[in-house]
């Protein structure tokens, strides 16, 4: 299992029907039918002799019409509401065992370009100390007012918590020679935890890269908010591991 992975390596060191009727007393081949008008129809007859029934039927028809006006505006309304729309995408945490963090997104493992990828300021073996207890949160939020109309990806910065604790500050990076190196690296890994060997690439004075890699529920809240949240293989309980991306607007969180 991923997870047994996970801990062995990282522990250690995400028409209605209608009748008709006939009149009695009226031979159809000698005379044709006449037609009638409704009573309900007509305004010269008091509702008194109106035939019982006609004023209620009326009564229930528009009832039913303003019923089914009421429900059609009820889903009308239900359908504007916005929802969070939700996506499957690759995530990868990796980082020198002595380094920062670094948090990659991706829509194809095959790709070496990442869609989203932060440097966060936790050190790797301060994260694999959070990931003991099982539960991880990182939330990731802007509240500074020039970066409101902003892509929420597109923002530099972030002051990062996790576990309700303030832990410094993640940065958005562009992928380098040396990132796409190690996606490269790991394209045939879909779901698993390992160590990279040091001296890995050009780096030949660094020490060994932690990675985990897993297949993460991309949540899209509103313009200021989207999460991953890591999902265990076989629905199999362990590591829970989610990612915030939050932006406040006039000091008010969105």
């Amino acid at each position: 299992m991923a997870i047994d992975t996970l801990r062995r390596f990282l522990f250690p060191c995400f028409c209605p029907a209608t009748t008709e009727r006939s009149l009695s007393g009226t031979n159809p081949a000698s005379a044709p039918p006449k037609k009638r008008i409704s009573t309900s129809l007509r305004d010269d007859i008091p509702d008194e002799k109106k035939p019982k029934g006609t004023r209620n039927q009326d009564q229930d028809s528009q009832s039913s019409a303003g019923g089914s006006n009421d429900s059609s505006a009820t889903a009308a309304s239900m359908a504007t509401q916005p929802r969070p729309s939700k996506s499957m995408v690759i995530g990868t945490i990796f980082g020198n065992r002595r380094g920062h963090v670094w948090f990659c997104i991706q829509h194809d493992r095959l790709s070496i370009k990442p869609t989203l990828l932060l440097e966060l300021s936790i050190l790797t073996q301060q994260l694999v100390q959070e990931m003991r207890c099982g539960l991880v949160r990182i939330a990731l939020e802007s509240n500074r007012p020039e970066l409101e109309l902003c892509p929420l990806r597109s923002i530099p910065v972030w002051t990062m918590f996790c576990n309700g604790r303030k832990l410094g500050f993640a940065a958005k990076r562009k992928a380098s020679e040396r990132v796409r190196l190690i996606l490269k690296t790991m394209q045939c890994v879909t779901v698993g935890a390992g160590v990279i060997p040091s001296g890995f690439g050009s780096d030949s004075g660094s020490d060994e890269l932690m990675y985990m890699r897993a297949n993460y529920e991309h949540v899209v809240g509103s313009a200021d908010s989207e999460s991953f949240h890591l999902i265990n293989p076989d629905e199999c309980p362990g590591q829970e591991l989610s990612v915030f991306l939050l932006r406040s607007r006039n000091g008010v969180p969105r």
